[in-house]
């Protein structure tokens, strides 16, 4: 096995003696930008259809380990190239695009995107943006040394409803604000058995590319493709790296935090297969110019996802969003459902708001714009890295159940040994 810097040396090496930065704006082909494609499936089809929605974009490459999805693609796109492998779309290639869309497992996210930025390709990439915390840092590091357009997939960055709360937030409609608190009743974990046995892998997969730099593990039907893999340790980040990077973000960009100080994840012991199906994960964080001398954050998942709080206790007894976040401060409270504008809680009653008028915004087509040297994106790397990092640090702690873990910032390290480990994995080479 070769682990991650070995990998990082190696696509470093590969693009300094065959590429030039063909990403740069003076670069750009007739003031068009050139897309490539890895991941085409699922989530991946609804960003090929949003990217090449922008009128300047031209979709020259497609890349999925599994046939169907990429001849699902192909057919919207009969001019592109096609790959099973994104290693040799690079290599054949490189010089013909501007831009890389990585909507891979989560486990694929970093591997296709450092590969990618160390070719100064500007890389749109889906959340979370990495599957390990060293692999967030590196990303950021890239990004920053390459001086590239990047932009994490987290479409709700952009709607109004989430922009609007931040203003509020940072207006100080609810004064400092000491709690977060937020939820989601989805089940992205798995507490059985790790399954026995392998299947017959289907005509249309390859497993061997679909697994990339993860460990060699035998086929099963339905558990890891084309869906389940979120579950699984080895490929997702469960539902605090699915729902959790939704929901965290407007109160994580409106409060502007840093990463946390301690973590800690009540569940039930890590079986070493899947996630857990209940996680309450608890943090502490340094106050900012908006929150109170310390902030605590708690979220719940799972189903039947949150538990009862006194914080939670709505107006009427209403009942809470299915999914959703409430700001607690010194002034009242700010309850964001999650998909609707923001409300107002003072003294226990609604009180009306007056949202702000926004420019509107599509999250993918800024970042083509941006590409463009049109625009700005509001999820760079610099800023999703961060993000990211604290969702994986509360899922590391869902191996340690019911420990504090404390995280110190500057060294990227726990004071607790036995948890860095955690913090990377090797890749395997395939």
């Amino acid at each position: 096995m070769s682990n991650r810097r070995n990998f990082l040396k190696k696509s470093a090496a590969f693009a300094s003696l065959s590429f030039f930065p063909s990403s740069l704006i003076s670069q750009l082909k007739n003031n068009r930008l050139r897309t490539a494609h890895i991941g085409v499936g699922g989530m991946g089809g609804a960003d090929l259809n949003s990217i090449s929605s922008h009128k300047l974009v031209d979709v020259v490459a497609l890349c999925d380990v599994d046939s169907n999805a990429l001849d699902k693609a192909k057919k919207l796109h009969p001019n592109a190239q096609v790959f099973s492998d994104y290693r040799k779309l690079f290599n054949e290639i490189s010089n013909s695009i501007d831009a890389v869309i990585v909507s891979t497992p989560d486990h694929t996210h970093a591997p296709a995107s450092m590969m990618a930025m160390n070719m100064r390709k500007s890389v749109y990439c889906q959340k979370p943006l990495t599957h390990h915390v060293s692999e967030a840092r590196e990303m950021k590091k890239l990004a920053e040394e390459n001086n590239l357009v990047t932009q994490m997939g987290i479409q709700i960055h952009s709607f109004d409803e989430y922009k609007s709360a931040v203003i509020l937030i940072q207006s100080g409609i609810i004064g400092k604000v000491s709690t977060v608190r937020a939820w989601s009743p989805k089940n992205w974990g798995y507490d059985g058995l790790e399954p026995e046995g392998s299947d017959i892998i289907p005509k249309n997969l390859d497993w061997n590319l679909w697994l990339g730099t993860a460990k060699k593990r035998p086929y099963k039907d339905k558990i890891y493709h084309p869906g389940q893999w979120r579950k699984l340790l080895d490929y997702g980040c469960g539902t605090l790296g699915d729902m959790g990077v939704h929901i965290f973000d407007t109160p994580y960009a409106a409060l502007d935090l840093d990463v946390p100080n301690t973590v800690k994840n009540e569940c039930r012991k890590s079986n070493g297969f899947g996630h857990p199906e209940h996680n309450k994960v608890s943090y502490t964080f340094p106050g900012t110019r908006y929150t109170t001398e310390n902030l605590k954050w708690v979220w719940y998942d799972g189903e039947g996802a949150p538990k009862k709080h006194k914080d939670l206790i709505l107006p009427d007894d209403e009942k809470l969003p299915d999914q959703g976040a409430i700001f607690i401060g010194d002034k009242g409270r700010l309850l964001l459902p999650h998909w609707d504008f923001p409300k107002l809680i003072v003294d226990g009653k609604y009180e009306k708001l007056d949202y702000p008028k926004l420019d509107k915004s599509d999250h993918y087509h800024q970042f083509v714009d941006a590409c463009l040297g049109k625009d700005k994106c509001s999820a760079p790397f610099s800023y999703a890295s961060r993000l990211t990092e604290t969702i994986l640090l509360g899922v590391i702690a869902g191996r340690f159940p019911n420990e504090v873990l404390h995280w110190n910032n500057e060294y990227a390290k726990f004071s607790e040994e036995k948890a860095n480990e955690f913090l990377e994995s090797k890749y395997r080479d395939f």
